[in-house]
C-alpha cells in the first residue's frame, strides 16, 4: 500500500510542495543549494503509486562517520492519515539509519493558533487538526518540544509575523505608520528594487545591522548565492536618499514660501498661519540636511529587504538599516513596497519572519506596524534514530546554549 523512494526528480518533488496547502520555501529542491554546506536528499512517499508526501533532508556531517538531519518546515503530507504518518516515520528512520544518522528534526508547516497581532492569543482556539498531528507523530515515537516561546528553542521560530497581502495595501495600517510613511516621504526617502548590482550596497546595511545587534547574519557572497539561485523569484527591495539633492529642494521650497508669504495680506490668518507653519517644517529640513551633506555628499542606500517567493507565498528573510537614518523612518515605506509588489506578482502572504512568543520583544513591536496576523506552529519534532541519540542530543543542546550566551 505505501513505499518510499530515495532521490526523486526536482520536478516532481518541487509541483507536489508549490501546490500544497503546507508549502513552504524551505522544502524547495532550490533551498537546499542555498545551505550547500549540508548534503541534501529528497525522498517521496507513495499510497497505491501516488505521491502523498515529500521531504527534501539537510545532512550535516558529525565525528566518526555520524550525521544529524534536519527537515524544516517539513516533510509535507496529511497529519491526519495516521498510516501515513507512521510509515513516512519509520521510512525516514529507516533512511536514517543507512546514512548513520543520530536523530532526524524536523518542525511541520502546521499552523496551531493564528491570530491579529494586536489580540490576545487566548482568545483564540488551537488548530483541532494540528493537535490531532501532534498526538499522531508522538505515537509514531517523535519527540515533541512542547509549546516552546522563545525563538532560541528551536531551529524554525515557532512564532512568526505574516502579512496578509491584500491591493489596499496600506489601508489597515495603523495611524501612526501611516504617519511615519508620510515622514519618511517628506525627508526625502525613495525605494526600489534592487538586482545583483546591488548586492553590495545591502551586504553594508546587513553589517551595519549586525554590529548594532551583535548578532551574525550572512555575507555578500550568500546573498548574492541566494539571487542568482531563485533568479525573478528573489526580491531585493532597497530605500535610498540623495542628501544634496534634497537640501536643494527643500530650498527652494522655503524660498516659494516666503514668496507666497511676502504676497498673503494680514487679514489671510488662516493662509497666514500654514506658510509660517510650513516655513518652520522646512527650516528644520533644512538644518538637519545642512550637518549630512558634508558626510553623504552622494546618494546612499540606508535600509533594505531580501525576499525570495515560492508558490504564492513571499519570505522576507533579510533586512537591514542604517542606524544613523533611523529618524528618517526607511522601513516604514520600504516594507509596504515589499508587500505591494507581492501583491501584483500574485503572492496571497508574506512571511516577516520570527517573534518571541511573548509578543513583547523589539521585533514584535516593529512588525506590529505592518498589521500582520501571528501564526504560532506546532514546534519542532525529534525523531531518534540510533542508541547514540540521548548522548548526541544533550551535546546538541549544550551547543545551542552555549551560542545564545555568546550572542547576549
Amino acid at each position: 500500500m505505501f513505499s518510499f523512494k530515495i532521490g526523486i526528480s526536482v520536478k516532481e518533488h518541487d509541483d507536489f510542495v508549490s501546490h500544497h496547502p503546507q508549502i513552504n520555501l524551505l522544502q524547495s529542491s532550490s533551498w537546499a543549494k542555498i545551505k550547500d554546506n549540508w548534503e541534501n536528499e529528497r525522498l517521496g512517499f507513495y499510497k497505491n503509486g501516488e505521491l502523498v508526501a515529500v521531504a527534501s533532508i539537510l545532512i550535516k556531517k558529525l565525528l566518526l562517520g555520524y550525521t544529524m538531519m534536519y527537515i524544516p518546515r517539513g516533510p509535507i503530507m496529511d497529519y491526519q492519515d495516521k498510516d501515513l504518518v507512521t510509515f513516512v516515520m519509520r521510512s525516514l528512520k529507516q533512511f536514517g539509519f543507512r546514512r548513520r544518522s543520530v536523530f532526524i528534526k524536523f518542525d511541520p508547516a502546521l499552523i496551531l493558533k493564528q491570530y491579529p497581532i494586536d489580540q490576545s492569543s487566548a482568545e483564540f482556539s488551537e488548530n483541532k487538526l494540528s493537535v490531532e498531528a501532534i498526538q499522531n507523530l508522538k505515537d509514531a515515537n517523535c519527540q515533541w518540544s512542547g509549546r516552546t516561546i522563545a525563538m532560541s528553542e528551536t531551529i524554525q521560530p515557532r512564532y512568526q509575523a505574516n502579512r496578509i497581502l491584500k491591493e489596499e495595501g496600506a489601508s489597515d495600517f495603523p495611524k501612526h505608520t501611516k504617519r511615519l510613511m508620510r515622514d519618511a516621504v517628506k525627508r526625502g526617502v525613495s525605494t526600489y528594487r534592487g538586482s545583483l548590482s546591488d548586492i553590495s550596497n545591502f551586504e553594508t546595511i546587513v553589517a551595519l545591522t549586525e554590529r548594532r545587534k551583535n548578532v551574525s547574519l550572512r555575507n555578500q557572497e550568500y546573498f548574492q548565492k541566494l539571487m542568482e539561485i531563485y533568479g525573478e523569484d528573489a526580491y531585493l527591495h532597497l530605500a535610498k536618499i540623495n542628501v544634496p539633492e534634497h537640501l536643494m529642494e527643500y530650498r527652494e521650497q522655503l524660498q516659494q514660501i516666503k514668496k507666497d508669504l511676502s504676497e498673503t495680506d494680514e487679514y489671510q490668518k488662516k493662509r497666514l498661519t500654514k506658510l509660517q507653519q510650513q516655513a518652520k517644517s522646512i527650516e528644520k529640513y533644512i538644518i538637519e540636511f545642512q550637518e549630512l551633506v558634508q558626510q553623504y555628499p552622494e546618494e546612499i542606500v540606508i535600509a533594505g529587504v531580501l525576499s525570495v517567493s515560492f508558490g504564492e507565498t513571499l519570505e522576507m528573510l533579510y533586512a537591514g538599516m542604517d542606524d544613523r537614518f533611523k529618524k528618517f523612518y526607511p522601513q516604514y515605506i520600504l516594507y509596504p513596497k515589499v508587500f505591494d509588489d507581492a501583491f501584483n506578482d500574485g503572492k496571497i502572504w508574506a512571511n516577516m519572519g520570527g517573534i518571541e512568543g511573548t509578543l513583547d520583544d523589539g521585533l514584535s513591536d516593529f512588525k506590529s506596524n505592518f498589521s500582520p496576523v501571528v501564526q504560532e506552529y506546532i514546534g519542532e519534532f525529534t525523531l531518534p534514530v540510533s542508541f547514540l541519540y540521548h548522548l548526541a542530543n544533550y551535546f546538541y543542546q549544550l551547543r545551542k546554549t552555549l551560542r545564545k550566551k555568546h550572542r547576549k
